[in-house]
């Protein structure tokens, strides 16, 4: 279910269903690194203004899927025009600034994201840019990113598949919509 906040800016209802906290597991290969499991939380907030305030931490998962050490960090800030063209600007923990632009697909929740401008401190690794695929899949959120090198031509590096996460304020909001006639049974909701 995709709630629209009624404080979210106006501009901003198109990318409505990111909002929230999503957790969830992918998998990350890319020559050079380990292929490993991880898990992923992700989320997307908002504060009336243009923009949603993204931020996502993964983790290396052992074979249990138990936290082992952090992967990646990332944060930025989506903002979406009236062509459904979205800007994205993020920063990640290994020394690297992206710009991000890419647009909302019609008449569904997928955004496709390429990087226009990177720049990288001293001490990052070897990275030109990459592109990233997210979408909206029956109440999910998942999503693909490829990145290239200098050595490596672009290529997918980790994909995940994330669930919206439920809060007792979820519960509390929700618990308060429902419709005063609702069965006393619970049997005959269902038919």
């Amino acid at each position: 279910m995709i709630e629209i906040p009624s404080d979210l800016h106006k501009d901003l209802v198109p990318l409505a269903f990111l909002l929230g906290t999503w957790a969830g597991a992918g998998v990350h290969d890319f020559p050079g690194s380990q292929k490993c499991n991880f898990g992923q939380e992700v989320t997307f907030t908002h504060d009336g203004r243009d923009f949603l305030e993204y931020h996502s931490h993964t983790w290396v998962l052992d074979n249990d899927g138990n936290k082992v050490r952090p992967l990646e960090s990332e944060s930025g800030f989506w903002r979406i025009d009236g062509a459904r063209k979205v800007e994205v600007t993020m920063t990640r923990d290994d020394g690297v600034i992206e710009i991000w632009y890419g647009e909302l697909a019609a008449k569904q929740p997928q955004i496709d994201l390429v990087t226009d401008a990177v720049a990288r401190t001293a001490a990052s690794r070897p990275y030109t840019g990459g592109k990233r695929l997210y979408g909206y899949v029956k109440s999910d959120l998942m999503w693909v990113g490829e990145k290239q090198t200098p050595e490596v031509e672009l290529r997918p590096y980790m994909s995940a598949h994330l669930k919206k996460v439920v809060t007792p304020e979820d519960v509390e909001r929700w618990a308060k919509a429902l419709p005063d006639d609702m069965p006393d049974d619970g049997i005959a909701f269902f038919k």
